[in-house]
């Protein structure tokens, strides 16, 4: 037998405001039809004055567990996703533990930017196969609308706010790809990059938050050839193929390079769930929010198998194959 990390639950939410391309225009050099072209996105959200990660972060949480059918005090860890905590620290985990009345346990934060939650499910994955927890909360939640430099018509009409999350729970499996769970993760990450995508502060270089940079035609070429090539090795160590997959779930960064990764896999797009246009770029949030979606949409259901792919600043990527 082998033990299976298992989707019990998967929640989201998203900020009140729905910000739509149009309202960059009174201010940018910018069209709705130019945003969507280059990106599909057409509208995303942005937190209210006060909102901060955390909150996203419990609202997302909530749902979560209220899919699982499972209360707070079952929960063994928690593992939060996000580039935008709402301190230095404590960690973004610990007050989503200690809002829901969490008292036993442990909670902490993972900071890989857009591949965050691909590095969150992973750690999560091998606190479970190592026995150290049986059931585990995973959120990714970001509110990038706070780091943006809203001059910068090239990355501040492609990001949005946003949280999501999943409950993963121990389960005994036969060991073969018909297990339900994690059935393999691939990590990579090369700080030789990290020019391309960046934030231009913090708190050992400048004392201050700083904002959000972007070298987008190379990222884009990064993410085009290293997304698949993390799926495939990922699919590979499951002993499985882009054949097998009824859904891509990636992160939601741009609709070209979703198109193109499927593609690379060889995967129809009729088998990728797409949520880029609703949210926009919401970091360590994407890949939750979109699963989240997808299973309430119909899309995803029980016995699926799920890829999921991301990278993000560092550079940092990965893929996670699951069964739903």
């Amino acid at each position: 037998m082998t033990l299976r990390s298992v989707v019990r639950g998967a929640g989201h939410y998203l900020p009140r405001r729905v910000v739509p391309n149009a309202e960059f225009e009174a201010r940018l050099d910018t069209t709705d039809e130019w945003i969507r072209s280059r990106s599909g996105i057409e509208r995303r959200h942005f937190a209210a004055e006060g909102e901060t990660t955390s909150d996203l972060a419990v609202a997302a949480a909530a749902a979560a567990l209220a899919d699982a059918g499972m209360q707070a005090d079952e929960i063994d860890a928690i593992v939060v996703a996000t580039s935008t905590p709402d301190l230095t620290f404590p960690s973004v985990a610990t007050m989503v533990q200690g809002r829901l009345g969490m008292t036993r346990g442990f909670a902490f934060d993972v900071q890989a930017v857009c591949a965050g939650f691909v590095f969150a499910l992973a750690n999560a994955d091998a606190l479970i196969r190592a026995g150290q927890a049986r059931r585990v909360l995973v959120i990714g939640a970001e509110t990038f609308s706070r780091i943006l430099d809203w001059t910068d018509r090239g990355t501040c009409v492609l990001f949005g706010d946003g949280a999501g999350a999943l409950v993963l729970e121990a389960a005994e499996g036969a060991g073969t790809t018909d297990d339900r769970g994690i059935l393999a993760t691939d990590l990579n990450s090369d700080g030789r990059h990290k020019d391309l995508l960046y934030v231009d502060g913090g708190v050992s270089a400048t004392g201050s938050a700083g904002q959000l940079r972007m070298q987008g035609n190379a990222v884009f070429r990064h993410a085009v050839e290293k997304l698949a090539d993390t799926a495939h090795r990922a699919l590979d160590k499951a002993g499985l193929s882009g054949a097998d997959v009824d859904w891509i779930v990636p992160h939601q960064a741009n609709l070209r390079i979703i198109t193109a990764t499927a593609q690379r896999m060889q995967v129809p797009m009729d088998r990728v769930v797409v949520t880029v246009q609703d949210h926009g770029n919401t970091s360590a949030a994407s890949i939750p929010l979109a699963l989240s979606v997808g299973k309430q949409r119909g899309q995803i259901k029980p016995g699926d198998l799920v890829v999921t792919e991301a990278i993000g600043g560092g550079l940092a990527w990965g893929a996670v194959v699951l069964r739903w």
